[in-house]
């Protein structure tokens, strides 16, 4: 599932929920939306998808690591 890949690299990286949202999809309310509920659109799963990918490197344990 998305969001608890979105949390494992929170952790590993130790980035607030509103920074995430920011910096993958300019929406600061993201995580707090997700966790209640909210569905993404296809793009926006991608766009969070190829956030995670390129921000994530072989030591991180979020388990989606492309390098």
């Amino acid at each position: 599932m998305l969001l608890q890949r979105i949390e494992r690299h929170l952790r590993a990286r130790r980035m607030s929920p509103t920074r995430f949202g920011r910096e993958s999809v300019g929406d600061p309310n993201l995580i707090a939306q997700l966790k209640d509920g909210r569905e993404l659109r296809a793009a926006t799963a991608q766009r969070i998808t190829d956030y995670l990918n390129d921000n994530e490197c072989e030591e991180c344990p979020c388990n989606g690591c492309s390098r």
